[in-house]
């Protein structure tokens, strides 16, 4: 069996404080049939974000001249994960707020068949010093994503992801200014198995958040619906795409 080739990637913008650290924790051989290298998509960053992120040794770095967007970011991730080649993409805020150590928990269901699609649920982890309006928000967009995808989901907001080849392909984010409802409720409602993974969550020490209440709230709930609106052509899942030979052999025993 060739060996599976993950990309994981980072949207950045304006992160040259945490961003080295993130990189320089992600796990590179943690299995003798996986290669991972690392791209960071820098979304119009005006500090030096691309060049901590080529000192702490990311294969590539996409960098657009001006901010476009975290859905933009995310989109752009996707396809160039497509185009260079990758098996699966693992997407992570930059950050620091996520695990990279736990990058080969969020791939294991993929690994062995069981899902196309993983998210690191900060709820079924740990959240460390996350804002109680915060949670709140992320509780109620989640429950609207689990009513509308009649699936009960725990964090459909999270910033740690991973797809299957296929699942990367069939993406489609429909707006510029965030991905995390939209893309699930895309790659759900065209069939792809969605499975959630336990992780350590803590809220970041360095940088800022750019999210913004009312622009949040005017760019997401509109997208939703525009999303749940739209028709979606359902995928032919293959379930053996990613299983690693040692899987099999388990399997098989």
């Amino acid at each position: 069996m060739k060996k599976q080739r993950v990309i994981v990637f980072l949207p950045a913008h304006n992160e040259e404080e945490a961003i080295g650290e993130v990189i320089r924790r992600i796990p590179r051989h943690f299995h003798p049939d996986v290669e991972v290298s690392v791209l960071v998509i820098d979304d119009g960053s005006s500090d030096r974000t691309a060049e901590a992120a080529q000192e702490a040794g990311a294969d590539y770095i996409c960098r657009w001249p001006e901010n476009r967007g975290l859905g933009a970011a995310v989109r752009r991730g996707l396809e160039e994960c497509v185009r260079l080649g990758a098996d699966i993409g693992v997407m992570i805020d930059a950050d620091n707020e996520y695990p990279p150590e736990q990058i080969p928990d969020l791939l294991a269901p993929i690994f062995t068949g069981e899902a196309d699609y993983t998210i690191g649920s900060r709820f079924l982890g740990t959240i460390r010093g996350m804002k109680w309006h915060r949670r709140l928000g992320n509780y109620l967009f989640t429950r609207l994503q689990s009513i509308l995808l009649g699936q009960r989901l725990y964090d459909g907001q999270s910033g740690m992801r991973a797809f299957s080849r296929h699942a990367m392909e069939e993406a489609e984010i429909i707006h510029d200014y965030n991905y995390a409802q939209v893309l699930t409720l895309n790659l759900v409602r065209k069939g792809f198995r969605l499975k959630e993974v336990p992780i350590r969550y803590q809220v970041r020490t360095t940088g800022r958040s750019f999210i913004k209440f009312t622009a949040y709230i005017t760019a997401v709930i509109p997208a939703i619906w525009k999303e749940m609106r739209r028709p979606v052509k359902k995928a032919v899942i293959d379930r053996e795409a990613h299983v690693l030979s040692l899987e099999r052999e388990r399997h098989c025993s």
